[in-house]
């Protein structure tokens, strides 16, 4: 890590504080990374050199995998329903840490930074009941940042400019999964769930561990997979685990449909195929009364299973033993 705190660049300042949804990328186990979308509310300090999401402990997968390996990083990759005017792509990098347990005063930060991105938060008896763990249990990834890239347009096909560590080396091809490394879904059903996401990004684990996430089109479907348009020299030759994101969002987040993929990314002369390997869908509907009342619930649930089956006691060890070798 940097000795000093890594202060984004005047390119990204705008991208990071206006994005309404971003995308986050950390690495598994195998090697591979998955990314999702999360919304940021601006979250970041800049003279800290941190940026920064919330999650919930209904998502502890996720939660587990960071603390396990905090390298993560965030695509700022859409200016859509946001509040910045800049055409740039903004990929920052950098180790995470896991805050269990925030304070009151900042769960109130967050619930004002919230406002001018998501809308008024609904109050009364009975919302003030249903949403108490949606916002009071919430969980932050602080986000050290090691790196920042930004390229001049959103496609990421511009000039590349890097603040903090250089920019590695290819990592070198991987070794093909014991089940092989061609599909395991229906391509054509995988098409078309994404065919109403315009948003899609690709994740791979980079040569020094940190995750690098890049916008893709797809450009048709065979047997073979999902064949993609990639920016030159983002992917590296060969094949490799990669995850796959595809999302779309309306203003506030009322209505947002989201696609992530895990699978293997092939690169030659020839072009690029990934080979679907799982699939997850997420829907929240566009009418903000409901999207609040199913938040609502959620929450409530994940916070009991939470708790009763040992989720919360150990993420909380995960945190105190800090992350594994």
């Amino acid at each position: 890590m940097t000795s000093t705190p890594l202060r984004w660049p005047d390119a990204a300042d705008a991208v990071i504080r206006g994005d309404l949804t971003v995308a986050v990328a950390y690495v598994t186990p195998a090697g591979g990374a998955v990314v999702t979308s999360v919304s940021p509310v601006g979250l970041g300090d800049r003279e800290a050199g941190l940026v920064g999401f919330t999650t919930s402990l209904g998502f502890p997968k996720k939660l587990e995998r960071i603390l396990h390996n905090p390298q993560v990083s965030l695509a700022y990759h859409t200016r859509e329903h946001g509040f910045a005017a800049s055409s740039s792509y903004v990929l920052a990098q950098g180790t995470a840490s896991v805050d269990l347990r925030p304070s009151r005063e900042r769960l109130a930060e967050l619930m004002r930074a919230s406002v001018p991105f998501l809308g008024e938060t609904r109050h009364g008896p009975l919302w003030d009941w249903l949403l108490r763990e949606y916002h009071q249990e919430r969980v932050f990834v602080d986000v050290e940042l090691e790196r920042v890239a930004v390229w001049e347009d959103l496609a990421a096909r511009g000039a590349r400019t890097v603040t903090g560590t250089t920019w590695p080396q290819p990592p070198r091809e991987q070794t093909a999964p014991k089940n092989g490394t061609g599909p395991r879904l229906d391509v054509t059903a995988v098409a078309r769930r994404i065919r109403r996401l315009p948003h899609r990004l690709l994740a791979y684990r980079g040569a020094d561990g940190f995750p690098v996430i890049v916008p893709v089109r797809v450009t048709g479907h065979d047997g073979a997979g999902l064949h993609l348009d990639v920016p030159r020299g983002l992917l590296p030759p060969g094949g490799r685990r990669a995850g796959f994101l595809a999302h779309a969002f309306e203003p506030q987040c009322v209505g947002l449909g989201m696609r992530t993929l895990t699978g293997w990314v092939t690169v030659t002369e020839e072009g690029t195929v990934y080979a679907p390997h799982t699939s997850k869908g997420l829907a929240a509907p566009p009418f903000k009364n409901l999207l609040t009342v199913s938040n609502g619930l959620l929450a409530k649930y994940g916070l009991w299973r939470a708790r009763r089956d040992g989720t919360s006691a150990r993420l909380q060890d995960l945190v105190a033993r800090g992350p594994a070798e």
